[in-house]
């Protein structure tokens, strides 16, 4: 059922269908509102949304089975200190925010806090992270299972803001072309955070390859893009799994969860 604005409640839907990024459409204030309601909704509970959303928390997790995570701390924290422990360049980001808002790659000791004082204007924890440079992958799950990872081919250091929603941005190429050996590695690790993070009927996993072929989880989506040729459509696409066919199975896995 659509709701238009005023011509409805919301719980008269049999299903909501989320596709909000970042903010209180990702972090669980929405879903724990929904449930309140008993409403049906897609995605994940609000627990799962808010551990997936706060990046501290959320990498916390993803060592706790094993799965490699770049090296970070949170602000307030010295230059001296970050070139110390992480080395130069880092990544400053808010702490619980989506799709890159207020994210910089940091080089040098003198830029690290005009980064931290613009990631605050977003959020009220700011993480300071290792840099890896190299190519990026990302595994959407679907039922419990591992998609084709795909690879983001995006024209500057980062799949940034800019890279995502603006025309000309990145590339994006599902299957990815890498060894079947560490296509299933990352899909084994995208299928562990996932599951740690106890997340819903969907996700997608997002990683970095470094120069030494090592695989770096960065953080879990717990809503993912939804347009046709968004990220976890592409895979699903790859694994034979049409757009309509995607909405329909999240939808009804929504329905039968509730």
């Amino acid at each position: 059922m659509a709701l238009a604005p005023g011509t409805a409640d919301f719980r008269d839907a049999d299903v909501v269908f989320i596709a909000l990024h970042g903010g209180a459409g990702e972090d669980g204030r929405i879903q724990s509102v929904l449930d309140l309601a008993g409403v049906a909704y897609t995605g994940s509970n609000h627990i799962a949304s808010a551990a997936a959303m706060d990046k501290d928390m959320s990498k916390r997790l993803f060592r706790s089975v094993g799965v490699p995570t770049p090296d970070w701390m949170m602000a307030p924290a010295a230059s001296g200190v970050v070139g110390a422990s992480l080395g130069w360049p880092v990544i400053v980001k808010p702490n619980k925010q989506g799709s890159t808002v207020g994210l910089s790659v940091v080089r040098e000791a003198a830029a690290l806090q005009d980064a931290v004082e613009r990631a605050l204007r977003y959020d009220d924890e700011v993480m300071v992270e290792r840099f890896v440079s190299g190519r990026e992958f990302t595994v959407g799950i679907l039922d419990g299972v591992a998609l084709p990872a795909g690879e983001i081919i995006a024209p500057g250091e980062v799949f940034d803001y800019e890279s995502k929603y603006q025309s000309g941005g990145a590339r994006e190429v599902f299957p990815a072309d890498m060894p079947a050996a560490e296509s299933a590695l990352i899909q084994d690790y995208a299928r562990r955070v996932h599951g740690v993070l106890k997340l819903g009927a969907y996700s997608r996993i997002d990683f970095r390859r470094d120069a030494a072929d090592g695989f770096w989880c960065l953080e879990a989506n717990s809503l993912p893009g939804m347009t046709a040729t968004s990220l976890l459509p592409q895979a699903a696409k790859a694994a034979g799994i049409e757009f309509p066919q995607l909405i329909e199975r999240i939808c009804s896995g929504a329905l039968k969860r509730r």
